[in-house]
């Protein structure tokens, strides 16, 4: 009985953590909170301030909490909020970046564009099955996911550019997996093959944003940077067999 109600204190415990840690990050510097409200009419015209990465432990939309692998810290251009990949796979073009697109959140992306997002696209954007096989994807394999946007460890990840969603590339940590722990909307992204160190390496890299693949062979590099090069300029297959780029 003690042990239940300690459990159950320590879950309380870590919950008060939690949003006392939330609202540290949305505080200013003299502790009023800066609610998206209140500054809405400068989104998109100047750069926002960014929170801190060590200032939050949860996405400062969902807030669910973040960890190394399934869910890592990213910035809203628009806002400066801490959020995770699924609140902020949205592009929206920002003035003071020359009206170049960047990665915002889902309540910036409301606002910069007009568009009301359905809250089943907002909860699944994720949850996609992984094509496995060539007639459902243009483009698959595992690739070798490198640099400190993946981790320290350098895992390895089964990529996939489905043939029903041909302009986001999907990372899954296996190829049965019914969600993708990244999602990665390719129009608009500059492609770079080859490195002196390794001419496997390749390269995706937009407003800041730097994704870094390292595939088996130069040949497999090669037919992942036609792929990516394809969704980066907007491409889309017209029917069932165009396009077929997968092992």
């Amino acid at each position: 009985m003690i042990s239940w109600i300690q459990a159950c204190q320590a879950a309380i415990d870590q919950i008060e953590k939690r949003n006392e840690t939330f609202k540290a990050a949305v505080q200013g510097p003299e502790g009023d909170t800066q609610e998206q409200e209140l500054q809405s009419e400068e989104l998109g015209l100047r750069a926002p301030q960014w929170v801190r990465d060590k200032m939050v432990t949860m996405c400062m939309r969902c807030r669910e909490p973040f960890n190394a692998l399934t869910r890592r810290r990213h910035h809203c251009r628009a806002c400066g909020y801490v959020v995770c990949a699924k609140c902020s796979d949205y592009r929206a073009e920002l003035k003071y970046d020359d009206n170049r697109p960047n990665r915002v959140c889902f309540h910036c992306y409301t606002f910069l564009t007009g568009n009301v997002l359905p809250e089943d696209k907002r909860r699944g954007i994720l949850e996609k099955g992984s094509a496995t096989g060539s007639e459902e994807s243009l483009m698959c394999s595992f690739l070798q996911l490198v640099g400190d946007k993946w981790g320290k460890s350098g895992p390895r990840g089964w990529c996939v550019i489905p043939r029903d969603d041909p302009l986001v590339l999907y990372v899954y940590a296996a190829p049965q997996d019914m969600r993708a722990h990244t999602s990665v909307p390719l129009l608009g992204y500059q492609v770079t093959a080859g490195t002196q160190a390794d001419p496997r390496v390749f390269q995706l890299q937009q407003s800041g944003q730097l994704y870094t693949f390292k595939a088996e062979t130069e040949e497999l590099r090669d037919r992942w940077v036609k792929a990516m090069e394809q969704a980066a300029s907007g491409w889309s297959p017209r029917g069932p067999n165009d396009g077929d780029l997968s092992d």
